[in-house]
């Protein structure tokens, strides 16, 4: 009941907090925090004096060329002992359809060996996506992945999918965070795990029949054709690119559909020689298309190249990425003028991420005043911050995947492909608040096993030290806050520190 009504109470607060009053700009201090919240996932222990040494500018800089940032080398060396996000893609799926192949004889003990190796390669995925996000030093780099892979979401649960998810993130996501948004859409567009989760593998020219050879090798009734899919086309234009109100047709959506047919992937030369796409000439729609007021003649696998092209260059889509952009790092409803000088930076970059990031975290609007706590955390961002904020080594991701499933959001399991929303709206309620309370005091009591392995039963960690803690958040927490922390007894203050409205806005 206690846990209850200060639930309510953060929920009311939450929803009349502001911005620092009456300030007309940022001072280096507070410019330094907004910078840890935003362009990282909050600070760890010394962040903020660090970047008050070298300066914010250096600072962002820095984040915006993590090639030029050192690894540690213990995150490193645990990051290269994770098997199943090394191997690949096509090695990771020849045991999925293995063990699949052994669960058919409906012996047990054949289920549990399946569930362990499919338990293990979802935890070693997970494992190495959190650790980036809590210990490594290239911050941007990790908050833009979790941005991206929302922006192109493929949800693990499908079918291969569980096999595939690991080499989406690091072929196909990870090396463009800050790159071109071309390459990006075309090596999602190319990847198996995109094609097999909306359906592009199945989709080929109406009454396409497969020859007997053909037939033959398809090697589950998933994979034989079923004429055209319109599922990738859709959200290509939808939610990759253009935008629902980018000015496209349903006629459009099925002339891509039709330039489509044929991008796949097949699953025995996937398993023996990593061939991740393939385009089956056979499958394709050799008529001529009409899409966006343009004749597109039979060209084969070109013709998806080329519409790949005129859509990651297509005013609607550097509007609706700079608004995403914006709404992610800015506000829930960001300044439209903003957004519009970031849109011009895309079209004259041609794509370019990184200058759109610069035109972004140069700009006025994102170190005004009332962007500082603008942005409620999503249930991810909450949990890595606090495990960030809190110092303690992680070896047991465990907690906090189940914290992130209890908030809503679990890891890689966002069903639908317009991926987890980032807004107050989504997150803020009285039950997640409850549940966030209850992780934050679990966290600050050394309650949660995040130092245990699985064969240990010792308790995990030490309680937090409050004062510690609150040196690390520096002016993210509030004097309003400190006042009602400090006015409570020691083992109550750091979990106050975590569970308070502050913590929860960034």
């Amino acid at each position: 009941m206690k846990t209850q009504r200060l639930s309510l109470f953060l929920f009311s607060a939450l929803v009349w907090a502001a911005a620092p009053a009456g300030a007309q700009t940022l001072t280096p201090d507070q410019q330094a925090v907004h910078v840890l919240n935003r362009l990282a996932f909050g600070p760890k222990p010394g962040d903020i004096e660090r970047v008050r040494q070298i300066g914010v500018e250096r600072y962002i800089d820095e984040q915006l060329h993590p090639e030029t940032i050192p690894m540690p080398a213990a995150l490193t060396e645990r990051l290269a002992s994770l098997a199943a996000v090394n191997r690949k893609a096509g090695d990771v799926v020849d045991q999925f359809v293995d063990l699949q192949k052994q669960v058919r004889v409906e012996d047990e003990g054949a289920k549990q060996k399946r569930r362990l190796a499919l338990t293990a390669i979802a935890m070693e995925t997970a494992e190495a996506r959190l650790l980036r996000a809590i210990d490594s030093p290239r911050q941007l780099e990790e908050v833009m992945v979790d941005f991206w892979y929302n922006h192109f979401n493929v949800f693990s649960g499908k079918g291969i999918d569980r096999a595939l998810v690991a080499s989406y993130e690091r072929d196909a996501i990870r090396p463009y965070v800050l790159g071109s948004f071309r390459d990006m859409l075309g090596a999602t567009a190319k990847h198996p795990a995109m094609l097999y989760y909306l359906d592009n593998n199945l989709s080929t020219v109406a009454g396409y029949t497969p020859g007997r050879v053909r037939a033959a090798l398809a090697l589950t009734p998933k994979g034989k054709a079923s004429g055209l899919n319109e599922n990738f086309a859709r959200e290509i234009m939808e939610l990759h690119t253009l935008g629902v109100d980018g000015g496209y047709t349903q006629k459009d959506v099925t002339e891509l559909a039709r330039m489509l047919t044929g991008w796949g992937y097949d699953q025995r030369t996937l398993m023996l020689s990593n061939q991740t796409f393939r385009f089956d000439l056979a499958r394709h729609d050799k008529g001529v298309k009409h899409w966006l007021g343009r004749e597109v003649k039979s060209e084969g696998l070109a013709e998806g190249e080329m519409a790949l092209d005129v859509l990651a260059m297509h005013p609607s889509t550097a509007h609706h990425i700079s608004y995403k952009l914006a709404q992610y790092f800015v506000q829930d409803e960001p300044p439209p003028a903003l957004v519009e000088r970031m849109a011009r930076m895309y079209m004259a970059s041609k794509g370019d991420i990184r200058s759109v990031l610069r035109t972004l975290f140069s700009s006025q609007q994102f170190m005004a005043p009332e962007a500082v706590g603008a942005k409620f955390k999503t249930p991810y961002q909450f949990v890595i911050s606090a495990a960030r904020a809190s110092g303690a080594p992680v070896t047991n991701i465990q907690p906090l995947l189940g914290t992130m499933t209890q908030l809503g959001m679990p890891l890689y399991g966002c069903l639908t492909p317009d991926g987890y929303k980032n807004t107050q709206e989504a997150w803020l309620n009285p039950d997640a608040l409850t549940r966030r309370i209850t992780f934050a005091t679990a966290l600050a009591g050394g309650k949660l096993p995040l130092s245990k392995t699985p064969a240990m039963s010792a308790p995990a960690a030490p309680e937090l030290d409050a004062t510690q803690l609150q040196a690390t958040l520096g002016g993210a927490i509030s004097s309003r806050t400190l006042s009602t922390v400090a006015g409570n007894a020691e083992p109550l203050r750091a979990a106050m520190l975590l569970g308070s409205p502050d913590f929860m806005q960034h």
